[in-house]
Protein backbone atom coordinates (compact mmCIF):
# COMPACT_ATOMS: atom_id res chain seq x y z
CA UNK A 1 0.00 0.00 0.00
CA UNK A 2 1.10 3.56 -0.62
CA UNK A 3 2.22 5.41 2.48
CA UNK A 4 -0.61 7.45 4.03
CA UNK A 5 0.14 10.93 5.36
CA UNK A 6 -1.78 12.33 8.33
CA UNK A 7 -1.18 15.93 7.34
CA UNK A 8 -2.26 18.48 9.93
CA UNK A 9 -0.47 21.26 8.21
CA UNK A 10 0.14 20.63 4.48
CA UNK A 11 3.04 23.06 4.22
CA UNK A 12 4.99 21.51 7.10
CA UNK A 13 4.91 18.14 5.36
CA UNK A 14 5.80 19.31 1.86
CA UNK A 15 9.41 18.16 2.18
CA UNK A 16 8.38 14.61 3.13
CA UNK A 17 5.95 14.54 0.23
CA UNK A 18 8.55 15.93 -2.19
CA UNK A 19 11.14 13.36 -1.07
CA UNK A 20 8.75 10.46 -1.61
CA UNK A 21 7.66 11.73 -5.02
CA UNK A 22 11.28 12.28 -6.07
CA UNK A 23 12.20 8.80 -4.88
CA UNK A 24 9.44 7.13 -6.89
CA UNK A 25 10.05 9.28 -9.99
CA UNK A 26 13.75 8.40 -9.84
CA UNK A 27 12.88 4.72 -9.61
CA UNK A 28 10.70 5.04 -12.71
CA UNK A 29 13.40 6.86 -14.66
CA UNK A 30 16.11 4.33 -13.80
CA UNK A 31 14.09 1.12 -14.29
CA UNK A 32 14.46 -0.26 -17.77
CA UNK A 33 11.08 -1.18 -19.24
CA UNK A 34 10.66 -4.78 -20.39
CA UNK A 35 8.26 -7.68 -19.86
CA UNK A 36 9.89 -8.59 -16.53
CA UNK A 37 9.68 -5.05 -15.10
CA UNK A 38 6.31 -4.10 -16.64
CA UNK A 39 4.31 -5.06 -13.55
CA UNK A 40 6.72 -3.38 -11.14
CA UNK A 41 6.67 -0.14 -13.13
CA UNK A 42 2.87 -0.17 -13.13
CA UNK A 43 2.80 -0.53 -9.34
CA UNK A 44 5.31 2.28 -8.85
CA UNK A 45 3.17 4.53 -11.06
CA UNK A 46 0.11 3.59 -9.00
CA UNK A 47 1.90 4.43 -5.74
CA UNK A 48 3.06 7.75 -7.16
CA UNK A 49 -0.43 8.63 -8.40
CA UNK A 50 -2.00 7.65 -5.06
CA UNK A 51 0.44 9.78 -3.06
CA UNK A 52 -0.18 12.78 -5.31
CA UNK A 53 -3.94 12.26 -5.12
CA UNK A 54 -3.90 12.09 -1.31
CA UNK A 55 -1.70 15.16 -1.04
CA UNK A 56 -3.79 17.22 -3.46
CA UNK A 57 -7.01 16.35 -1.62
CA UNK A 58 -5.51 17.47 1.70
CA UNK A 59 -4.05 20.61 0.14
CA UNK A 60 -7.41 21.49 -1.47
CA UNK A 61 -9.17 21.11 1.89
CA UNK A 62 -6.90 23.77 3.39
CA UNK A 63 -7.85 26.59 1.07
CA UNK A 64 -9.93 27.87 -1.80
CA UNK A 65 -9.62 26.57 -5.32
CA UNK A 66 -6.97 28.15 -7.48
CA UNK A 67 -7.37 29.69 -10.89
CA UNK A 68 -8.20 32.97 -12.56
CA UNK A 69 -11.83 34.05 -12.39
CA UNK A 70 -13.08 34.32 -15.97
CA UNK A 71 -16.72 34.37 -16.95
CA UNK A 72 -17.32 32.02 -19.86
CA UNK A 73 -18.88 33.51 -22.95
CA UNK A 74 -19.46 32.56 -26.55
CA UNK A 75 -19.98 29.09 -27.97
CA UNK A 76 -16.74 27.61 -26.58
CA UNK A 77 -13.54 28.60 -24.76
CA UNK A 78 -9.94 28.06 -25.87
CA UNK A 79 -6.85 28.83 -23.80
CA UNK A 80 -3.40 29.75 -25.17
CA UNK A 81 -0.70 27.95 -23.17
CA UNK A 82 3.04 28.35 -23.59
CA UNK A 83 6.29 29.65 -22.12
CA UNK A 84 6.69 33.39 -21.48
CA UNK A 85 7.37 35.57 -24.53
CA UNK A 86 6.23 33.11 -27.21
CA UNK A 87 3.69 35.62 -28.55
CA UNK A 88 0.49 34.67 -26.72
CA UNK A 89 -0.72 38.27 -26.34
CA UNK A 90 0.20 39.11 -29.93
CA UNK A 91 -1.75 36.08 -31.13
CA UNK A 92 -4.77 37.00 -29.00
CA UNK A 93 -4.78 40.49 -30.53
CA UNK A 94 -4.43 39.02 -34.04
CA UNK A 95 -7.41 36.66 -33.89
CA UNK A 96 -9.83 38.37 -31.46
CA UNK A 97 -11.21 41.76 -30.46
CA UNK A 98 -8.93 41.90 -27.41
CA UNK A 99 -6.21 44.42 -26.65
CA UNK A 100 -3.79 42.39 -24.58
CA UNK A 101 -0.55 44.11 -23.46
CA UNK A 102 2.46 43.15 -25.55
CA UNK A 103 6.10 43.55 -24.56
CA UNK A 104 9.52 42.22 -25.51
CA UNK A 105 10.12 40.72 -22.08
CA UNK A 106 8.84 37.80 -20.05
CA UNK A 107 5.58 37.79 -18.06
CA UNK A 108 3.96 40.80 -19.77
CA UNK A 109 0.58 39.20 -19.04
CA UNK A 110 0.02 38.95 -15.29
CA UNK A 111 -3.61 37.88 -15.30
CA UNK A 112 -6.07 36.17 -17.62
CA UNK A 113 -7.19 38.34 -20.53
CA UNK A 114 -10.16 37.14 -22.62
CA UNK A 115 -10.88 37.97 -26.23
CA UNK A 116 -13.73 36.96 -28.55
CA UNK A 117 -13.01 35.38 -31.92
CA UNK A 118 -15.84 35.43 -34.45
CA UNK A 119 -15.64 32.85 -37.19
CA UNK A 120 -18.24 31.19 -39.44
CA UNK A 121 -21.14 32.41 -37.26
CA UNK A 122 -19.45 31.12 -34.09
CA UNK A 123 -18.16 33.17 -31.16
CA UNK A 124 -15.17 31.59 -29.45
CA UNK A 125 -13.68 32.94 -26.24
CA UNK A 126 -9.86 32.90 -26.36
CA UNK A 127 -7.94 33.26 -23.09
CA UNK A 128 -4.46 34.76 -22.86
CA UNK A 129 -2.81 33.67 -19.61
CA UNK A 130 0.67 34.16 -18.07
CA UNK A 131 3.40 31.98 -19.48
CA UNK A 132 4.09 28.68 -17.76
CA UNK A 133 7.51 27.22 -17.02
CA UNK A 134 8.85 23.82 -16.00
CA UNK A 135 7.32 22.90 -12.65
CA UNK A 136 4.12 24.86 -13.32
CA UNK A 137 1.85 21.99 -12.27
CA UNK A 138 3.39 22.01 -8.80
CA UNK A 139 3.07 25.77 -8.40
CA UNK A 140 6.17 27.33 -9.93
CA UNK A 141 5.46 30.80 -11.28
CA UNK A 142 1.71 31.15 -11.65
CA UNK A 143 1.47 27.68 -13.12
CA UNK A 144 -1.30 26.33 -10.91
CA UNK A 145 -3.54 29.29 -11.70
CA UNK A 146 -2.91 28.98 -15.44
CA UNK A 147 -3.44 25.24 -15.57
CA UNK A 148 -6.52 25.41 -13.34
CA UNK A 149 -7.94 27.89 -15.83
CA UNK A 150 -7.26 25.36 -18.61
CA UNK A 151 -9.46 22.85 -16.79
CA UNK A 152 -12.55 24.86 -17.74
CA UNK A 153 -11.55 25.33 -21.39
CA UNK A 154 -12.84 23.38 -24.40
CA UNK A 155 -9.58 23.56 -26.37
CA UNK A 156 -5.89 24.04 -25.52
CA UNK A 157 -3.72 25.99 -27.95
CA UNK A 158 -0.08 25.14 -27.27
CA UNK A 159 1.97 28.05 -28.61
CA UNK A 160 5.69 27.60 -29.35
CA UNK A 161 8.24 29.94 -30.83
CA UNK A 162 10.68 28.73 -33.47
CA UNK A 163 13.70 29.31 -31.22
CA UNK A 164 12.67 26.86 -28.50
CA UNK A 165 11.19 23.65 -29.94
CA UNK A 166 12.28 21.86 -26.74
CA UNK A 167 9.53 23.70 -24.86
CA UNK A 168 6.86 21.47 -26.42
CA UNK A 169 7.54 18.40 -24.28
CA UNK A 170 7.82 20.52 -21.13
CA UNK A 171 4.43 22.15 -21.77
CA UNK A 172 2.82 18.80 -22.55
CA UNK A 173 4.22 17.33 -19.33
CA UNK A 174 2.87 20.19 -17.23
CA UNK A 175 -0.54 19.89 -18.88
CA UNK A 176 -0.51 16.13 -18.20
CA UNK A 177 0.47 16.62 -14.56
CA UNK A 178 -2.50 18.89 -13.95
CA UNK A 179 -4.93 16.18 -15.05
CA UNK A 180 -5.66 17.21 -18.63
CA UNK A 181 -5.46 14.53 -21.32
CA UNK A 182 -5.07 16.28 -24.65
CA UNK A 183 -6.20 14.68 -27.90
CA UNK A 184 -7.26 11.51 -26.09
CA UNK A 185 -10.59 9.82 -25.46
CA UNK A 186 -11.58 8.30 -22.12
CA UNK A 187 -10.40 4.65 -22.00
CA UNK A 188 -13.12 2.04 -22.49
CA UNK A 189 -12.83 0.58 -19.01
CA UNK A 190 -15.57 0.04 -16.44
CA UNK A 191 -14.81 -0.65 -12.77
CA UNK A 192 -17.47 -1.66 -10.23
CA UNK A 193 -16.92 -2.16 -6.50
CA UNK A 194 -18.14 -5.36 -4.83
CA UNK A 195 -18.81 -6.26 -1.21
CA UNK A 196 -16.60 -9.35 -1.38
CA UNK A 197 -15.14 -11.90 -3.74
CA UNK A 198 -11.82 -10.34 -4.71
CA UNK A 199 -11.03 -8.96 -8.15
CA UNK A 200 -12.70 -10.11 -11.39
CA UNK A 201 -11.05 -9.07 -14.66
CA UNK A 202 -12.91 -9.30 -17.95
CA UNK A 203 -11.51 -8.29 -21.34
CA UNK A 204 -12.99 -8.05 -24.82
CA UNK A 205 -9.62 -7.43 -26.51
CA UNK A 206 -6.12 -8.86 -26.32
CA UNK A 207 -3.99 -6.92 -23.84
CA UNK A 208 -0.46 -6.16 -25.09
CA UNK A 209 0.46 -3.09 -23.00
CA UNK A 210 -0.51 -4.35 -19.55
CA UNK A 211 -0.89 -7.75 -17.89
CA UNK A 212 -3.78 -8.96 -15.77
CA UNK A 213 -1.34 -9.28 -12.86
CA UNK A 214 -0.44 -5.61 -13.20
CA UNK A 215 -4.12 -4.66 -13.38
CA UNK A 216 -4.75 -6.58 -10.18
CA UNK A 217 -1.79 -4.97 -8.42
CA UNK A 218 -2.85 -1.44 -9.40
CA UNK A 219 -6.43 -2.07 -8.27
CA UNK A 220 -5.17 -3.26 -4.88
CA UNK A 221 -2.94 -0.21 -4.56
CA UNK A 222 -6.08 1.92 -4.81
CA UNK A 223 -7.91 -0.28 -2.27
CA UNK A 224 -10.15 -1.88 -4.88
CA UNK A 225 -9.51 -5.35 -3.47
CA UNK A 226 -13.12 -6.34 -4.18
CA UNK A 227 -14.09 -5.13 -7.62
CA UNK A 228 -15.02 -6.11 -11.16
CA UNK A 229 -13.27 -4.56 -14.13
CA UNK A 230 -14.16 -4.87 -17.81
CA UNK A 231 -11.53 -3.70 -20.31
CA UNK A 232 -12.72 -3.02 -23.86
CA UNK A 233 -9.52 -1.64 -25.37
CA UNK A 234 -5.79 -2.30 -25.17
CA UNK A 235 -4.91 0.12 -22.34
CA UNK A 236 -1.67 1.12 -20.62
CA UNK A 237 -1.02 1.26 -16.88
CA UNK A 238 -1.28 5.07 -17.03
CA UNK A 239 -4.73 4.84 -18.61
CA UNK A 240 -5.91 2.39 -15.97
CA UNK A 241 -4.74 4.73 -13.20
CA UNK A 242 -6.58 7.62 -14.89
CA UNK A 243 -9.81 5.60 -14.94
CA UNK A 244 -9.46 4.66 -11.26
CA UNK A 245 -8.79 8.25 -10.19
CA UNK A 246 -11.72 9.45 -12.29
CA UNK A 247 -10.67 13.10 -12.22
CA UNK A 248 -9.10 13.57 -15.64
CA UNK A 249 -10.46 15.85 -18.34
CA UNK A 250 -10.15 14.81 -21.99
CA UNK A 251 -9.77 17.83 -24.23
CA UNK A 252 -8.66 18.58 -27.81
CA UNK A 253 -5.47 20.54 -28.40
CA UNK A 254 -3.54 22.05 -31.28
CA UNK A 255 0.17 22.88 -31.50
CA UNK A 256 0.96 26.23 -33.10
CA UNK A 257 4.48 27.22 -34.14
CA UNK A 258 4.93 31.01 -34.01
CA UNK A 259 7.50 33.52 -35.37
CA UNK A 260 8.10 31.54 -38.58
CA UNK A 261 9.08 34.79 -40.32
CA UNK A 262 12.23 34.98 -38.18
CA UNK A 263 14.03 31.86 -39.48
CA UNK A 264 15.06 30.51 -42.85
CA UNK A 265 12.93 28.01 -44.75
CA UNK A 266 15.52 25.30 -44.11
CA UNK A 267 15.59 25.98 -40.37
CA UNK A 268 11.80 26.05 -40.26
CA UNK A 269 11.61 22.59 -41.82
CA UNK A 270 14.07 21.29 -39.23
CA UNK A 271 12.01 22.67 -36.36
CA UNK A 272 8.78 21.35 -37.88
CA UNK A 273 10.29 17.86 -38.02
CA UNK A 274 10.86 18.08 -34.25
CA UNK A 275 7.61 19.69 -33.10
CA UNK A 276 5.19 18.42 -35.79
CA UNK A 277 2.92 21.47 -35.40
CA UNK A 278 -0.68 21.55 -36.61
CA UNK A 279 -0.05 24.97 -38.13
CA UNK A 280 2.82 27.46 -38.52
CA UNK A 281 2.14 31.19 -38.11
CA UNK A 282 3.52 34.62 -37.48
CA UNK A 283 1.13 36.34 -35.10
CA UNK A 284 2.93 39.67 -35.51
CA UNK A 285 2.87 39.60 -39.32
CA UNK A 286 -0.60 37.96 -39.43
CA UNK A 287 0.75 35.03 -41.45
CA UNK A 288 -1.72 32.09 -41.43
CA UNK A 289 -3.81 33.62 -38.63
CA UNK A 290 -7.02 33.24 -40.65
CA UNK A 291 -6.13 29.62 -41.29
CA UNK A 292 -5.61 29.21 -37.54
CA UNK A 293 -9.14 30.49 -36.91
CA UNK A 294 -10.49 27.81 -39.21
CA UNK A 295 -8.44 25.13 -37.46
CA UNK A 296 -9.73 26.22 -34.04
CA UNK A 297 -13.31 26.11 -35.37
CA UNK A 298 -12.89 22.59 -36.77
CA UNK A 299 -11.08 21.24 -33.71
CA UNK A 300 -13.97 22.31 -31.47
CA UNK A 301 -16.32 19.94 -33.33
CA UNK A 302 -19.06 22.48 -33.85
CA UNK A 303 -22.34 21.60 -35.48
CA UNK A 304 -24.84 24.05 -36.97
CA UNK A 305 -28.48 23.81 -35.94
CA UNK A 306 -31.12 25.82 -37.80
CA UNK A 307 -34.12 26.96 -35.79
CA UNK A 308 -37.63 27.04 -37.25
CA UNK A 309 -40.92 28.50 -36.09
CA UNK A 310 -44.12 26.56 -36.77
CA UNK A 311 -45.61 27.52 -40.13
CA UNK A 312 -42.49 29.43 -41.21
CA UNK A 313 -39.31 28.61 -43.10
CA UNK A 314 -36.15 27.71 -41.20
CA UNK A 315 -33.59 30.46 -40.61
CA UNK A 316 -30.72 28.97 -42.61
CA UNK A 317 -28.71 32.20 -42.69
CA UNK A 318 -27.82 32.31 -38.98
CA UNK A 319 -27.27 28.87 -37.43
CA UNK A 320 -27.26 28.09 -33.73
CA UNK A 321 -23.72 26.92 -32.98
CA UNK A 322 -23.66 23.74 -30.90
CA UNK A 323 -21.10 21.01 -30.16
CA UNK A 324 -20.97 17.50 -31.59
CA UNK A 325 -22.98 15.19 -29.34
CA UNK A 326 -25.30 17.96 -28.13
CA UNK A 327 -28.96 17.11 -27.58
CA UNK A 328 -32.34 18.83 -27.77
CA UNK A 329 -31.86 19.59 -24.08
CA UNK A 330 -28.67 21.53 -24.88
CA UNK A 331 -30.45 23.49 -27.62
CA UNK A 332 -33.33 24.37 -25.28
CA UNK A 333 -30.90 25.47 -22.57
CA UNK A 334 -29.05 27.72 -25.00
CA UNK A 335 -32.20 29.33 -26.40
CA UNK A 336 -33.95 30.14 -23.10
CA UNK A 337 -33.74 29.03 -19.47
CA UNK A 338 -37.46 28.06 -19.43
CA UNK A 339 -37.47 25.97 -22.61
CA UNK A 340 -36.48 22.74 -20.86
CA UNK A 341 -39.31 22.84 -18.29
CA UNK A 342 -41.87 23.86 -20.94
CA UNK A 343 -40.71 21.43 -23.65
CA UNK A 344 -43.48 19.28 -25.22
CA UNK A 345 -41.86 17.97 -28.37
CA UNK A 346 -39.75 19.02 -31.34
CA UNK A 347 -40.05 18.46 -35.06
CA UNK A 348 -36.66 17.65 -36.54
CA UNK A 349 -35.41 17.57 -40.12
CA UNK A 350 -31.97 16.21 -41.00
CA UNK A 351 -29.48 13.40 -40.44
CA UNK A 352 -30.42 12.69 -36.82
CA UNK A 353 -33.92 11.45 -37.66
CA UNK A 354 -35.35 8.63 -39.80
CA UNK A 355 -37.56 11.00 -41.79
CA UNK A 356 -38.06 14.75 -42.07
CA UNK A 357 -40.47 16.51 -39.71
CA UNK A 358 -40.18 13.62 -37.27
CA UNK A 359 -41.70 14.33 -33.86
CA UNK A 360 -39.19 13.87 -31.02
CA UNK A 361 -40.36 13.95 -27.40
CA UNK A 362 -37.04 12.91 -25.85
CA UNK A 363 -34.84 15.81 -24.75
CA UNK A 364 -31.81 13.50 -24.89
CA UNK A 365 -32.14 13.10 -28.68
CA UNK A 366 -28.71 13.79 -30.22
CA UNK A 367 -28.61 16.24 -33.08
CA UNK A 368 -26.42 16.25 -36.19
CA UNK A 369 -24.82 19.04 -38.22
CA UNK A 370 -27.34 21.09 -40.23
CA UNK A 371 -30.40 19.63 -38.50
CA UNK A 372 -33.50 21.85 -38.52
CA UNK A 373 -35.34 22.04 -35.19
CA UNK A 374 -38.83 23.31 -34.48
CA UNK A 375 -39.49 23.38 -30.72
CA UNK A 376 -43.02 23.21 -29.31
CA UNK A 377 -43.64 24.37 -25.76
CA UNK A 378 -46.51 23.97 -23.33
Amino acid sequence: MAQQYNIKDVKSHESAYDRKVKELEEELSTTKYNKKTQGHIGLVKAKLAKIKEDYQKKAASKGKGEGFSVRRSGDATAIIVGFPSVGKSTLLNAITNANSPVGAYAFTTLTCIPGLMEYNHSKIQILDVPGIVEGAATGRGRGKEVLACAQSADLVIILLDVFHPEHLEVVKKEIFETGLRINQKPPQVKISKKARGGIDIGTTVKLTKITKETIMGILKEFRLDNSSIVVREDITDDQLIDVIEGNKKYIPAITVLNMIDMVSAKELERIKSITKPDICISAEKRINTEELKGLIFRKLDFIRIFCKEAGKKADVDVPLIMRKGNTLRDVCAKLHKDFISKFRFARVWGKSVKFDSMIIKNLEHRLEDRDIVEIHLS
